[in-house]
């Protein structure tokens, strides 16, 4: 979970989110907007990106109403602000509006590091939202989502989750939350046997696996049965991203036993495994123009196309193709 300042008032004047974890992101945002709107239902949220963001901008959004409402402004990915709008932000910083909260995301690299500094300096409440890259940090985290739904997980169970569902936070999020409405009592590594890993025709990581092992018949055919028992065309898309990816990471690294590989790429070891026997037949080449088709099929499901079952069918064959193309 985003780790928080002893400053821990979600309607501070100024709220600064730091980090590139895109869910912990969210969240912040929506734990300012909760606690401003659970204040005052008819609070004003404005929502922006940099480009919406000019000189000026914000001086309008925080000047005094007629009517004294609560606004909260959100202003997203601060770090690419133009030089101009930095300056007012930094003078708004030194006198904040009343009823007025504002939330500056940040990615917390060197870019833009002079909004961040001043800031702090000016005593802003921050969450740490960083990337969890390590296996440590997404078991610590479905660990504190099962304790914040007030439910019990063995740590088996846990585990589990983790290595069924890999490093994407909202799908984990997501199979915590399921877990937790579905079943009674504490929640065992039998159970997650069951959701994630029990079917193995409905997993979006069976239609990754096959695909990656250049099995496009196979990869197909658990592609519908995926499809029609329910699983989201997103989470197939992220399994997809992730193989791909392991693969990649995995045939650019130097070699070593599998423990120490762990370590570096941020995999547990049994995926390590996995990885290298499903490395033969890929080339460089063919990680790139599997990555693209990751990327087409995930635009195609997000909004971008008129089908996503066709999109990611799609995928799946010219990552399959990918996976062959050594010796071509």
């Amino acid at each position: 979970m985003a780790r928080k300042t002893a400053q821990d008032d979600p309607l501070a004047p100024v709220t600064l989110a730091v980090g590139q974890e895109e869910l912990l992101l969210d969240r912040a945002v929506q734990e300012v907007v909760a606690a401003a709107k659970a204040s005052d239902a008819d609070t004003d949220v404005r929502d922006l990106t940099p480009d919406q963001v000019q000189p000026g901008t914000l001086a309008e959004l925080t000047s005094p109403s007629l009517f004294a409402e609560r606004k909260v402004v959100v202003v997203r990915n601060a770090q690419d602000l133009s030089a101009d709008t930095v300056k007012d932000v930094k003078a708004y910083l030194g006198a904040p509006a009343e009823e007025i909260t504002l939330v500056l995301l940040h990615a917390g690299g060197a870019k833009g590091k002079g909004l961040l500094d001043a800031a702090r300096k000016a005593g802003a409440r921050e969450v740490a939202c960083p990337k969890m890259t390590k296996p440590a940090d997404r078991l610590a985290f479905v660990r504190g989502e099962f304790r914040t739904a007030g439910r019990s997980a063995a740590p088996e169970a846990c585990q589990a989750l983790v290595d069924a569902i890999g490093s994407d936070l909202r799908e984990l999020a997501s199979a915590v939350s399921q877990l937790c409405a579905d079943v009674e009592g504490t929640i065992d590594e039998a159970v997650v046997g069951r959701y994630y890993t029990g079917r193995a025709e409905a997993s979006s990581f069976t239609v990754a696996d096959r695909a990656v092992e250049g099995r496009a018949a196979e990869a197909l055919e658990a592609l519908r049965w995926s499809l029609a028992t329910g699983v989201a065309p997103v989470m197939i898309t992220s399994a997809l991203a992730q193989g791909v990816r392991a693969i990649g990471k995995l045939s650019s690294a130097r070699g070593g036993r599998p423990a120490d590989l762990a370590r570096e790429l941020g995999m547990p070891p049994w995926k390590i495994d996995r990885v290298r026997q499903q490395m033969r037949g890929w080339t460089p080449d063919g990680v790139a123009v599997a990555l693209r088709a990751v990327a087409e099929a995930d635009a195609g499901v997000k909004g971008g196309g008129d089908d996503p079952e066709y999109a990611l069918e799609k995928a799946v064959v010219a990552i399959a193709r990918a996976a062959r193309s050594r010796g071509r």
